[in-house]
């Protein structure tokens, strides 16, 4: 009996922990099922809306399409930049296992050259590896063909139809229009800054430089999209919807691209610069840096050997030396000193002093560029023939305060706001400008004998062709200062609305009218009797002129001989002018790198320029320079 009822208790025990467990088991798989209840409500009743987006966005894919990027066409309409579509080859990197035997095997389909290769090397250092990248551009229909019946060999490569910018007039004005390339990291963090990010979605390019970059979200559009379906496996089924994109605004500008054009050839292989200004408005007539460049070399990304020989040339084509370079104006600062002086009283036109062809200061002989001197020496003498000893005279009893003072409010070491990046401020020298540029106390101290060579266009002085083009045009213009600028409207390319850019006056300078008249005299003469006498000799309007001849390096007291020098060495030419002088319509700065005497080198292209604009006249030939046996001094 003892051992039955024990038999029969540790049965019971274990039915009851058997129990137990099927309870505790059962309570767990009880708890699972209403947190799956739980969870299945969740999903399909509380975030119904939200995963049918979700589920609907994996079906639906966003396809951004780039919109047509605006023209660029001159004051008579003209196209300088355009548009025109093509087809491209391009390589996605993130896609492909093995680049260098993919490119291989696309070679064996269509013809990929070393400079394709080499582009599409430059691209992929400088791109992210998911960015689609072209190994070939400007498909024939035939190569399209080919690779489609090859398409399924190349998983990661696709021929996709792609906007190009082209620039017809090839490298005219290629300073002014700048060029597009491929948007860097260093283009979204500005792209990001402006909040434009969303509409670059799909673009590959921007401008970089000129007008491409000034006016680049402008030009740019607005992007659209198209919704299309799309299976599994991510291929596209069908177009569901379709937002078309918006062409990029419109450019008119006040440049004349014939000018333009006549201008380039008329430096032939000389370095240099030139700006043409109207005077009533500051609108640029031609905007010249000689040697120019092709842009059209950046539209598919530039190889290298191309940018190489770009980037490495002696005589730097990609500067723009319209606004960037800064030289001594040299006899071309002469009427600006006179004006100067006639306005703060220092001098009156028939004040005269005498040239012995030297002005001693200190015990220093600064040298008069004729030997003997020009004699009795009045303002308008002193400007028609040049005599740097009458502005010898004039900085010391200026003084270099009274000097700055006034070349400051002409426009000169300041930027000029025409509407180009980049812009250089030059330098306008002062006692503070000193203080400021040097770094120890001896060499911040100005010295009366640094305002002499002043006087001239020398010492310190360097200023761009731009701001010598501003200054003449506002002379021209009775005081009256425009900034310059180079588009003169904008259209709107869905409405076609134009938004004229107003000119804008700077400022008025409050100069009498008799001491205008005494320098657009003396400027005149210039042109008529002077050193610019034989370029504008039978022309058939009124001009007025200064020449003006900038030393590259110091003399120190030696006789010039351009002859004996290397080109590098020889003296920079510059010629500022302004026609027809009772109405002026166009005022002009040119600078021809070690061009020798203004006179020789840089009137006769301003000859050629005002006889186009002003008479409709086509110049023969480039300017040659005229050879004599004795210089004229300038």
């Amino acid at each position: 009996m003892g051992l039955r009822h024990t038999s029969l208790n540790t049965r019971d025990s274990e039915l009851d922990r058997f129990r137990f467990r099927l309870g505790i088991a059962s309570a767990a798989v009880l708890l699972c099922f209403t947190i799956l209840i739980a969870r299945f409500f969740y999903l399909q009743v509380v975030q119904h809306d939200y995963y049918t987006t979700r589920a609907e966005d994996n079906r639906i894919s966003l396809v951004p399409i780039v919109p047509n990027r605006g023209v660029i066409v001159d004051r008579s309409g003209a196209v300088l930049a355009r548009n025109y579509s093509a087809f491209t080859l391009e390589i996605t990197p993130s896609k492909v296992s093995d680049l260098d035997a993919t490119i291989e095997a696309l070679g064996q389909v269509i013809e990929v050259l070393p400079k394709d290769r080499k582009r599409f090397r430059k691209l992929l250092e400088e791109s992210k590896t998911f960015e689609s990248l072209p190994i070939r551009t400007r498909l024939s229909d035939e190569e399209v063909a080919k690779f489609a019946a090859n398409r399924f060999r190349f998983p990661g490569v696709e021929v996709r139809a792609r906007l190009f910018r082209q620039y017809p007039m090839g490298s005219v004005a290629s300073h002014a229009l700048g060029y597009i390339g491929r948007i860097t990291t260093r283009d979204l963090e500005v792209i990001e800054r402006n909040e434009v990010l969303a509409n670059y979605k799909g673009t590959d390019h921007m401008g970089k430089t000129g007008l491409e970059q000034r006016y680049e979200f402008q030009l740019h559009g607005e992007t659209g999209y198209e919704q299309v379906e799309i299976d599994a496996g991510g291929r596209a089924i069908r177009s569901l919807a379709r937002t078309a994109p918006i062409p990029g605004n419109n450019l008119t500008l006040t440049l004349d691209a014939k000018l333009q054009e006549i201008t380039e050839k008329a430096f032939g292989d000389r370095r240099g610069a030139l700006v043409a200004i109207e005077p009533s408005t500051g609108g640029i007539l031609a905007l010249v840096s000689t040697p120019t460049y092709d842009p059209n070399l950046f539209v598919d990304g530039i190889r290298t050997d191309d940018w190489d020989l770009l980037n490495n040339s002696p005589d730097k084509p990609m500067v723009n030396r319209a606004l960037n370079g800064a030289y001594p104006p040299g006899s071309t600062f002469k009427p600006f000193m006179a004006l100067a002086a006639l306005e703060i009283g220092k001098r009156t036109p028939s004040q005269t002093i005498s040239d012995p062809g030297f002005y001693n200061f200190g015990g220093h002989h600064f040298r008069d560029d004729k030997k003997g001197g020009h004699g009795t020496v009045d303002m308008y003498k002193s400007i028609v023939h040049s005599c740097d000893t009458y502005y010898y005279m004039l900085a010391n009893d200026m003084g270099i305060d009274n000097i700055s003072r006034f070349m400051g409010s002409i426009g000169l070491g300041s930027r000029t706001g025409i509407d180009i990046e980049g812009e250089s401020e030059g330098v306008l020298p002062s006692q503070d400008w000193k203080k400021r540029r040097f770094k120890r106390p001896e060499q911040q101290k100005w010295y009366a004998g640094e305002t002499i060579s002043i006087g001239i266009g020398q010492g310190y002085n360097a200023y761009t062709p731009i701001q010598l083009a501003q200054a003449i045009a506002t002379v021209a213009n009775d005081g009256v200062m425009f900034r310059p600028h180079l588009v003169k409207y904008i259209t709107d390319s869905k409405t076609g609305e134009k938004t004229m850019i107003e000119p804008q006056p700077l400022r008025t300078l409050p100069w009498k009218s008799q001491n205008i008249e005494t320098i657009k005299k003396a400027l005149v003469g210039v042109n008529k009797e002077g050193t610019g006498a034989r370029a504008f000799a039978g022309a058939g309007y009124e001009s007025g002129g200064k020449t003006g001849t900038a030393q590259v390096f110091s003399l120190k007291g030696s006789e010039y001989r351009a002859g004996k020098l290397k080109q590098e060495l020889r003296d920079h030419a510059l010629f500022i002018a302004f026609a027809p002088v009772d109405k002026p319509k166009i005022a002009i700065a040119v600078l021809v790198e070690n061009g020798g005497f203004g006179a020789q080198s840089a009137a006769p292209i301003a000859r050629m320029v005002f006889d186009y604009y002003l008479l409709g006249k086509l110049p023969k030939g480039a300017a040659q320079e005229v050879q004599t046996d004795e210089e004229e001094e300038e």
